[in-house]
């Protein structure tokens, strides 16, 4: 599913406003994870802390009764290509390093980290890893006949 103009301008804001609840300050607070619960039928996108305390929620239009099998890892390549947008917010929260937003449904399973804010760490995008495996089995195949 291609994000329309309007949900990337709710995701745009959705992390700003997670960006203005941490402030990049000298004070760190000890959190290791933001939750991104998305609920497929109502559309509603709600950030957590690691307590279950609410950050912020909005509601993308787009996704609303969205009966996709594959929505969850629809929009993770949404969701994570907003956060690499928001880079210089996302690597300076002031949250003690190393923190990630994760994916969550409505009923708290987690579907996936989205991205990892620490200096050593880096979560490819699922994009990149499409054909991997066939790229490295013929690159293999061409090796074995030499």
């Amino acid at each position: 599913m291609k994000a329309t103009e309007q949900t990337q301008q709710m995701l745009d804001r959705t992390i700003r406003k997670i960006a203005e609840k941490f402030p990049p300050t000298e004070d760190t607070a000890p959190l290791t994870d933001i939750h991104l619960r998305v609920t497929q039928e109502t559309g509603e996108l709600m950030a957590f802390d690691d307590d279950d305390n609410e950050i912020t929620r909005c509601v993308i239009e787009q996704w609303i009764d969205n009966k996709d099998d594959d929505f969850y890892q629809s929009i993770s390549v949404t969701l994570h290509k907003c956060l690499e947008r928001h880079r210089d917010l996302v690597d300076n929260l002031s949250i003690l390093k190393p923190y990630a937003f994760v994916l969550e449904d409505d009923d708290r399973e987690n579907k996936g980290e989205l991205y990892v804010a620490d200096d050593e760490t880096v979560i490819i995008s699922p994009e990149l890893m499409a054909g991997l495996d066939s790229e490295l089995d013929d690159f293999l195949k061409d090796l074995m006949k030499d």
